[in-house]
């Protein structure tokens, strides 16, 4: 499977509830550490990675984040780390793994559908670098 998000720093927000998921990528996201909607992770993408993105891709939005989206994160959260720490790679992710997941709010105006994929329309799937607009109306 081609990564086209290889190496970079990706969010990913649970946008899609619990009924009627399949068991296997309920697991996903289990793994994922997507328990409840509107929670949001961190990562470094990684070819296993991706295809765990890949599989929940009807169920959550993910793309790469920016360095103003990662500030404003880590200020409500009052994390000390430096987003460009964590972009340039100088940082190592899994020190801020036990603050996680970050539970957000709703996004204000809500979703655009959460039944579509984005290229559709919808709120789902891959979003590239419209998730620091979705996941700023959420914070």
């Amino acid at each position: 499977m081609k990564n086209k998000l290889d190496g970079k720093i990706v969010m990913a927000v649970r946008v899609r509830g619990r009924v009627n998921v399949r068991n296997s990528i309920a697991e996903t996201m289990n793994r994922l550490n997507l328990k409840r909607v509107n929670n949001c992770i961190l990562l470094k993408s990684t070819d296993v990675y991706y295809g765990m993105l890949k599989k929940c891709e009807n169920y959550i939005a993910y793309g790469e984040v920016d360095e103003l989206t990662l500030t404003k994160l880590f200020k409500k959260y009052k994390l000390n780390v430096d987003p460009k720490g964590l972009i340039n790679s100088s940082f190592n992710i899994k020190d801020i793994k036990d603050k996680m997941p970050f539970r957000l709010h709703p996004p204000k105006h809500g979703y655009k559908n959460v039944m579509i994929h984005y290229r559709v329309g919808g709120s789902v799937g891959y979003m590239g670098a419209e998730i620091n607009k979705l996941v700023n109306r959420m914070l």
